[in-house]
């Protein structure tokens, strides 16, 4: 309008006058309907003892030519941090990730209605097979919010624990090699690796039920330290890490809203 009364030799006021004398009579608006996103709401999930909430995700892992990939599955034990199963297959399939969560199930020995799984927003996660297996175990499925990292925070760690290894490649030369080296990662993960989340135990530790024996036998060592030169202790005598407690997705703000 501004531009063309300007071509036809006239002026009655800035443009910027005629947007708002538009807008004052609700004549500025979007020209085509835009999306109206759902509110998703936000995960709070608790974990007091292992095989209560799971967390999985996929990672890709690059294969010997560029554009090429495998895919690692992995379901996590969100209180142990314990992984309770993997595999590394040549695609995202539903079908893949029904099939390991089935046998991480059994394994576990998972009864109806003690466990909660936990995963992003992916195809495979929000897929109907795994939908329905879920629910024909009895498993309560959790899902993160769109591009919200922080929803799903143990499994990028672990991923991340993962890519950081020493020996990590640049590149996988075959789906067999990458197997290869994630067996060797998971089995140090679960039961060399001592993890500052959980008192800097093991996940097999914790998983097992092992914890308080541990911290029982780390505190005798440091008292029999305190012991023989307590001076070396300035302001008290040494303490191991607690043994871990509760693990949260999201912890409410107050203990209240938590009830």
């Amino acid at each position: 309008m501004w531009a063309t009364l300007l071509d036809e030799g006239r002026y009655l006021a800035s443009e910027r006058t005629m947007y708002r004398l538009l807008a004052r009579n609700g004549e500025v608006s979007e020209r085509r309907d835009q999306l109206a996103n759902p509110a998703y709401e936000r995960p709070e999930l608790l974990a007091e003892r292992p095989n209560e909430v799971w967390s999985w995700d996929i990672s890709k892992l690059k294969g010997p030519a560029r554009w090429t990939c495998f895919y690692l599955y992995a379901i996590l034990d969100v209180f142990s941090r314990y992984c309770v199963g993997w595999t590394v297959q040549h695609r995202e399939s539903a079908s893949v990730a029904e099939a390991l969560i089935a046998q991480a199930v059994e394994q576990q020995r998972i009864t109806r209605h003690q466990l909660t799984v936990h995963a992003d927003r992916g195809s495979s996660m929000t897929s109907k097979p795994v939908a329905f297996l879920l629910a024909d175990l009895g498993v309560t499925k959790t899902h993160s919010r769109p591009y919200t990292s922080t929803d799903n925070p143990y499994s990028e760690a672990q991923f991340k624990t993962l890519k950081y290894r020493p020996g990590f490649p640049q590149r996988f030369d075959s789906i067999e090699h990458a197997r290869a080296f994630c067996r060797e990662f998971f089995g140090w993960y679960n039961h060399e690796h001592r993890h500052s989340g959980i008192g800097l135990m093991t996940p097999a530790t914790v998983h097992q039920g092992r914890a308080n024996s541990v911290h029982a036998e780390r505190s005798s060592v440091l008292y029999a330290a305190y012991a023989r030169t307590p001076e070396r202790f300035v302001r008290r005598a040494p303490t191991p890490p607690p043994v871990p407690a509760a693990a949260w997705i999201n912890k409410p703000d107050t203990e209240e809203v938590a009830h």
